[in-house]
């Protein structure tokens, strides 16, 4: 594979191609890669040892331009900056991170689980009866469902609601959410409704606090000084978008993985002891956030490649996650793989802050999976989602596997 025929912005690489295969060049030839784009482009570290080493440096390689290439939350001006957690540096990340984390405490991730079970074991006793459906579509959604129920406060149809439009703000250069009115338009569209919502939510809270994330950001304080609106509805929505589109994206992923690997399921099927580490190697494998954006704070040099103040880095954790460097056969699927220090959630202070709960989520899937005997095969095309952010699956159709 040629250089030039790289590019990490074409999205039909990650559509219809193989990213994988131009991460696996980029990692032997070109680690410290310049992506020439439209807006002026970008580099691009796909090793491991890279990646992790950016995480740990926050002071050299920021933040609070933003995490995530063309859309929102990337610019130097951004109302964002500073305000909401993955767009923030110390010491306003570490406050910030002290009241949100709050909101993940034992007794919300217990009341989350027991709704994420009653919301899953409904969707799979419909898919059971009907012999199949779009896992993507009827299964993968209720995981942030019962989440978001308990994190907010809210009823299933309000969860699913905020999910459609979360959906609709990380898709909004696919086709099937992209609104008539262009990309920008949608995307800015779908954050102008999530903020609406959210804002209703803020002004019930103010007259009746309960247990909720905006009630705990409501009620905390830093250096005795209140959380500004701007910053509960931020955070807020950091939380939603986190929760609502990694985690199904990753449920939906690891059905795929698992069709496409007959063994390793065969495996875990005999021998459910190994959910541990089977959770944790398919959180390697697939990946679902594929990279997350950095700021340089001064000129550095990676590898003997200078990289001016200012610029932008992507660090690719989905091809850190595949560095046979870091992880023997890193191309081969091994749901006993130990030890497994992968960076699917980040690394360090930027670790992701619903990592627990999407722990919690994909463990119960696989425990009902694997309590229940179910094992699919497809039944059609499956269609995955027009981004090179998010590496998800929008459609899976799978009808239930007759083969052992």
């Amino acid at each position: 594979m040629a250089t030039a025929v790289i590019n990490l912005d074409d999205l039909d690489l990650f559509v219809s191609g193989d990213p994988y295969a131009a991460w696996a060049w980029l990692r032997e030839n070109e680690p410290v890669y310049w992506n020439a784009s439209a807006t002026g482009g970008y580099w691009a570290l796909t090793r491991y040892a890279d990646v992790n080493a950016v995480y740990l440096d926050p002071v050299t390689f920021s933040s609070r331009n933003g995490t995530v290439l063309g859309g929102s939350y990337r610019s130097a001006t951004d109302t964002a900056s500073q305000q909401m957690l993955i767009c923030s540096d110390p010491p306003a990340h570490r406050q910030l991170r002290q009241h949100v984390h709050k909101a993940f405490g034992p007794r919300m991730m217990e009341r989350a689980g027991h709704q994420v079970r009653t919301y899953l074991n409904d969707a799979l006793d419909r898919l059971s009866a009907d012999g199949g459906g779009d896992f993507a579509v009827d299964i993968a959604p209720r995981l942030p469902a019962g989440l978001l129920t308990a994190m907010f406060d809210i009823g299933l149809d309000d969860a699913l609601h905020l999910l459609r439009l979360t959906r609709i703000m990380i898709g909004y250069r696919d086709e099937e959410y992209a609104g008539d009115s262009g990309e920008s338009m949608t995307l800015a569209g779908a954050q102008v409704e999530i903020f609406d919502f959210l804002a209703t939510l803020l002004d019930q809270r103010r007259r009746d606090p309960g247990e909720d994330l905006i009630s705990i950001l409501l009620a905390a304080r830093t250096n005795g000084r209140e959380l500004s609106e701007s910053q509960i509805l931020y955070n807020a929505l950091n939380v939603a978008v986190g929760g609502d589109e990694t985690t199904p994206f990753t449920a939906s992923a690891i059905v795929e993985t698992l069709i496409r690997h007959p063994d390793e399921e065969r495996r875990l099927h005999a021998d459910p002891s190994l959910l541990g580490t089977a959770v944790e190697e398919l959180f390697r494998w697939t990946s679902t956030n594929a990279y997350v954006c950095r700021t340089t704070t001064r000129d550095v040099t990676v590898r003997g490649v200078r990289i001016p103040a200012g610029e932008t880095l992507t660090l690719w954790n989905a091809s850190a996650n595949r560095d046979e460097e870091q992880f023997p056969r890193a191309d081969r699927l091994d749901l006993g793989r130990t030890p497994n220090h992968h960076v699917a959630f980040g690394v360090a202070n930027h670790r992701c802050i619903g990592m627990g709960a999407a722990r919690m989520e994909i463990n119960l899937l696989m425990q009902e999976l694997l309590g229940r005997g179910l094992r699919f095969e497809l039944s059609g095309p499956i269609e995955r989602l027009r981004s090179n952010f998010m590496l998800g699956v929008k459609h899976l159709p799978v009808a239930l596997a007759t083969r052992r």
